[in-house]
């Protein structure tokens, strides 16, 4: 879980212990990744809209050759920005049920094994942003992942590409995405997290149709939540117990303070 709202430097001054909950959100996160790259290219939140507001019944067509037209994800070529736990599961899914071939740009490159497993390629950013037909992000928000993806990387993309962002808002240059959206620099995109959460109903993305937005939900199951919980109650327990946390983000703290609560003299 993305820990970038908190000033972990100043809670490590002040002694304050910071935890997170990976590895419980990971199959979550990357089925709603696969759930936006469904939706946006067999435009369904489009096709739902036509269908509802009747223009598919006033147009007296039942069927059509062209109408709604998407893309087809078997055998097309995945990119995968960040190839942590999420970025791998997302990678495995389009290797597996699609047989795509998988380009991957991470800090560090996989073992060669994971790399067999998946079908994946280790190749630079602007390689992955020319190749792929589909892009996603699964990087954390630090000062060098802020912006990394602007518009210099959106017009490196196919005109037919769709990029996906399951990260943070942040990594993406949000005007320089609505101008490749309005001017077909790029086919379309779908979004789960925006640099301003939550995002305003007059916000220009929100008037693109070839854009699928989502409040930022990519742990939203019931099995994920339970799980987080679960690992919150473990942090707790173990500081209590006077041990580290499993899942301490500021190992530094230990010098400031050791973990336990202690008793305060009135």
């Amino acid at each position: 879980m993305g820990y970038d709202n908190i000033d972990v430097e100043c809670a490590t001054r002040l002694g304050v212990y910071v935890t997170n909950t990976p590895d419980v959100l990971t199959e979550a996160t990357a089925e709603l990744t696969w759930a936006l790259i469904f939706a946006v290219a067999r435009r369904i939140v489009e096709a739902d809209s036509y269908v509802r507001s009747g223009e598919w019944y006033r147009g007296r067509t039942g069927w059509h050759p062209e109408l709604m037209l998407g893309m087809e994800l078997y055998g097309k070529t995945l990119g995968v920005i960040g190839f942590g736990r999420i970025g791998r599961a997302v990678a495995r899914i389009g290797a597996r049920a699609f047989n795509m071939k998988v380009l991957y740009y991470s800090r560090r490159r996989a073992p060669q094994h994971v790399e067999r497993e998946l079908n994946a390629e280790y190749v630079s950013l602007e390689e992955l942003l020319k190749r792929a037909d589909i892009v996603t992000i699964h990087v954390p928000l630090t000062p060098e992942t802020r912006g990394m993806i602007g518009e210099r990387e959106l017009r490196l993309m196919k005109p037919t590409a769709i990029l996906i962002n399951t990260a943070r808002g942040a990594v993406i240059d949000t005007n320089a995405l609505i101008r490749a959206l309005r001017e077909g620099w790029i086919a379309g995109a779908g979004l789960d997290v925006f640099e301003e959460e939550p995002l305003p109903p007059d916000h220009p993305l929100t008037s693109l149709k070839n854009v699928v937005l989502t409040p930022h939900i990519g742990s939203a199951t019931r099995e994920a939540r339970q799980a987080m919980t679960c690992a919150v109650l473990e942090n707790l327990l173990a500081f209590r117990d006077g041990k580290i946390p499993p899942n301490l983000v500021n190992p530094d703290v230990i010098r400031v303070r050791p973990p336990g609560f202690r008793a305060t003299r009135c």
